[in-house]
């Protein structure tokens, strides 16, 4: 029996839905542990695209539980709709479990979502996806919130919207709390099959030594507390998340993998050292397929950046890594990692937490050889080209974390196992 967690390293959109679908295959149960549907994770199986958003990756297999852990919100509608795609595909959501202790997000905090967001000054505007999960995790820890268990309840439900007064906060009318009640009992009344105590079912799972999985959404730039603040999600998809998200203690934890896209991403606000402008960034972008899997928004894309991957390392105790997309690289003539930040004329290898001082550093750069050939085919890391493996190597040397998986395509069977 095992229990590994699987989060991103850098500002998400790592491919970890890759990752989680390769190794869920050897696990009996995949539990996503927080986020909500801001997030998406793209899957290719024998050529079909899947794009799920809060069902578990391992959802795939038929042979796996698949489980919605309390630590993230779910927008009961969103996740009624995703369950009917993937049956209409053939897909089966039998083996699908959700957290009672999960907390719902009402239409009411999307509408708020998006005032707060059209209410922030350009510079301060965080780049919300606007669905709603900001407010509701604010409600979940102001103690104000609706938990997935509160649907089977009329009463309960009832008095929780009420109290939050939503017609003195967003002027909606009596008629409309009351349509939003009634449509959460039906959805309520549409889970109830799949709502459960998720806490006793993993501990009794763990006990039956089953082999557990848990995945998070985002990346660690992006967490609540250790991430770009205020450019971040309401969240925790750090290693620590994976507890608190899920009821299972750090004690219990036998692996973190780290996945590490081969250069960086990130979407919406916020400082990103190692943002390219230029014809670079925009071959990254259109080699990587780099827009997003929920908002289809661009993502913005730079160099690797060392600083954060170190701190990442650190944050979540890495025990190894899966580097995805090292095939988009396959082209360039020169590829480059950065290794630190000059910041005021200081060399700075520790990630900055002042945003005004990440805002000015620059960074600065080691510089490797690119290569032409295409690596998607490669079966065997021997098989890479020799500037590919360097240009591995060098990044597995700095982190001090081995990397044993290396993605050179979209496909489950375009993976290398070292």
């Amino acid at each position: 029996m095992s229990i590994k967690v699987l989060i991103g390293t850098q500002w998400g959109d790592e491919g970890k839905g890759k990752v989680t679908d390769l190794l869920a295959e050897k696990s009996d149960v995949v539990i996503r542990y927080q986020g909500g549907n801001n997030a998406g994770h793209t899957l290719v199986v024998n050529g079909e695209v899947f794009k799920l958003h809060l069902i578990p990756s391992g959802i795939l297999y038929n042979n796996i539980l698949c489980i919605i852990g309390n630590g993230v919100v779910i927008d009961p509608e969103i996740l009624l709709q995703e369950m009917d795609g993937l049956t209409e595909r053939g897909i089966s959501v039998a083996n699908l479990r959700i957290s009672g202790h999960a907390h719902v997000i009402l239409p009411f905090h999307r509408m708020l979502d998006h005032l707060q967001e059209e209410g922030r000054s350009q510079d301060n505007k965080i780049g919300t996806t606007s669905r709603g999960i900001g407010p509701a995790y604010t409600d979940k820890i102001s103690r104000t919130g609706v938990r997935m268990v509160d649907l089977l309840n009329e009463g309960k439900l009832t008095n929780r919207i009420k109290e939050k007064k939503w017609g003195e906060t967003l002027g909606v009318t009596e008629q409309q709390v009351q349509a939003v009640i009634q449509d959460l009992l039906k959805f309520g009344e549409k889970l109830k099959p799949y709502i459960v105590d998720s806490v006793s079912l993993i501990h009794k799972l763990r006990k039956e030594g089953k082999e557990i999985f848990l995945e998070g959404a985002q990346g660690t730039m992006l967490d609540v507390d250790f991430g770009t603040y205020p450019f971040v999600t309401s969240s925790n998809p750090t290693a620590g998340g994976a507890c608190t998200g899920s009821g299972i203690g750090p004690t219990m934890i036998d692996d973190v993998i780290g996945v590490v896209k081969a250069y960086t991403t990130r979407v919406g606000e916020g400082p990103f050292p190692t943002e390219l402008k230029d014809d670079t960034g925009e071959f990254l972008r259109k080699n990587g397929q780099e827009f997003g899997t929920t908002t289809g928004r661009a993502r913005r894309c730079g160099w690797l950046d060392l600083v954060v991957l170190k701190y990442s390392a650190n944050v979540n105790s890495l025990t190894s890594i899966a580097l995805t997309k090292s095939d988009v690289l396959s082209g360039l003539k020169e590829l480059k990692i950065c290794k630190a930040y000059k910041i005021d004329e200081q060399i700075v290898t520790d990630f900055p937490s002042d945003r005004e001082m990440l805002e000015r550093a620059v960074p600065v750069y080691d510089t490797f050889k690119g290569w032409n050939e295409d690596i998607s085919g490669c079966k065997k890391y021997s098989e890479l080209p020799l500037n590919a493996r360097k240009y591995i190597e060098a990044i597995e040397k700095e982190m001090e974390v081995p990397i044993n998986i290396v993605s050179v395509g979209s496909g489950r069977e375009r993976t290398i196992i070292r």
